[in-house]
């Protein structure tokens, strides 16, 4: 069997590359002239949710561990303006914003939670 890592154990891991891949898909139909405008900075954003997170869990210490759970969490905020702006720009529908919106509320009070234990834990 393979070798399963600590993050990959974690909800909130598992709900963020969700959520990217959600971005994806929603993404490859936005208008081709934000290929490096909305398109490259909601993917990024999204991939450093669960990019931080699983960076996160790998370091020794729990303060460092809650560092990367505040960029986590500051990467989906980042996430939600540009939903927001997306959204007005019609390049998502009302159904998508309100989906996206509720997994990143999710993903966010996960977050909040997770940090709050790790700085509890120092």
């Amino acid at each position: 069997m393979k070798y399963v890592y600590g993050f990959e154990k974690l909800q909130v891991w598992i709900e963020s590359k969700e959520l990217t891949k959600n971005i994806y898909k929603i993404t490859q139909k936005f208008p081709e002239n934000e290929k490096f405008g909305l398109i490259s900075q909601l993917r990024r954003a999204s991939i450093s949710v669960c990019s931080n997170i699983a960076e996160g869990v790998s370091r020794n210490t729990h303060k460092d561990k809650a560092r990367f759970m505040i960029i986590a969490f500051s990467s989906a905020v980042e996430v939600v303006n540009q939903l927001i702006i997306s959204h007005e720009l019609d390049f998502i529908t009302q159904k998508q914003y309100q989906d996206l919106r509720k997994q990143l509320e999710s993903i966010t009070n996960k977050l909040n939670a997770l940090r709050k234990y790790q700085i509890s834990n120092q």
